[in-house]
């Protein structure tokens, strides 16, 4: 497998970390603080909406909002496990029987490195977080319909949580789409780092060599594991919408936050 240098990394959430372990990115020693981010990213006109839903009085509960065929927790585990599916294909990983995740054999990780450019990879990584925004909004909406059918209280959290969605999702998408960029420059590493191991003469004796192309392959899963953390932090508002739905029906089957299912890897 091609080695590229990696440097230590602080505390920081998984995607914070993974991207600094395949780039020149340094994380801040010291986060700055979320009320202090919250006033860079939220406007006056946001900042009034945001206060008109906290304010205003609860709106009485919807009826007629017809229950998920699942309960929130089996929604969540179905949308989780369909997106890392679709992030593995979207990441040149393709599944085996049993849905394992299948390497590239030796020859199909030469040839495909052969031609790979990373345009087609960008546009991967954009298809992926499409995807990931679509269905995590669905589910959020269908969310949020069931906390407005329970009470004034749990309707007012859905309006809430409404206003967040617009207010925060632009600033989201901004911010995760500068992620390709750092790809970009891990994937033009890990091509010259093998191409410049097989031009070098070698000295007797030497460890053989990784097969050509080994570079691709790990290419594939560092971009899997970035969209998977992405993933994860796409899907916390999903979780506090569960949580607070756990609240008004105590000893459901509802995960708690953080708590999720193993992901192929």
């Amino acid at each position: 497998m091609v080695q590229v240098p990696r440097r230590p990394v602080i505390s920081a959430p998984t995607l914070i970390r993974s991207l600094a372990r395949i780039s020149t990115f340094t994380p801040p020693e010291a986060a700055p603080s979320l009320s202090d981010r919250m006033s860079q990213w939220v406007g006056w006109t946001d900042a009034i909406a945001l206060s008109s839903a906290l304010k205003a009085p609860p709106p009485a509960a919807m009826s007629g909002v017809r229950s998920a065929a699942h309960g929130p927790a089996s929604e969540l585990t179905r949308v989780r496990a369909d997106l890392a599916a679709a992030i593995a294909r979207d990441c040149g990983l393709a599944a085996a029987p049993g849905g394992q995740i299948r390497a590239l054999s030796a020859a199909e990780r030469q040839r495909a490195a052969s031609f790979a450019e990373f345009p087609a990879y960008r546009q991967r990584y954009a298809t992926s977080q499409q995807t990931m925004d679509t269905a995590i909004s669905a589910l959020r909406t269908r969310l949020r319909g069931q906390l407005a059918a329970q009470s004034p209280d749990t309707a007012r959290l859905a309006s809430v949580d409404t206003v967040m969605e617009r207010v925060m999702g632009t600033r989201e998408r901004t911010l995760l789409a500068s992620v390709p960029n750092l790809l970009e420059a891990h994937f033009v590493r890990l091509r010259d780092t093998e191409q410049a191991a097989m031009a070098a003469p070698r000295a007797p004796g030497a460890p053989p060599l990784a097969p050509a192309g080994t570079w691709l392959d790990t290419f594939h899963r560092d971009m899997q594991s970035i969209l998977l953390a992405e993933l994860d932090i796409r899907l916390e508002p999903i979780e506090g919408l569960i949580a607070a739905l756990a609240s008004v029906h105590p000893g459901e089957n509802v995960s708690e936050p953080g708590q999720h299912d193993p992901l192929p890897r």
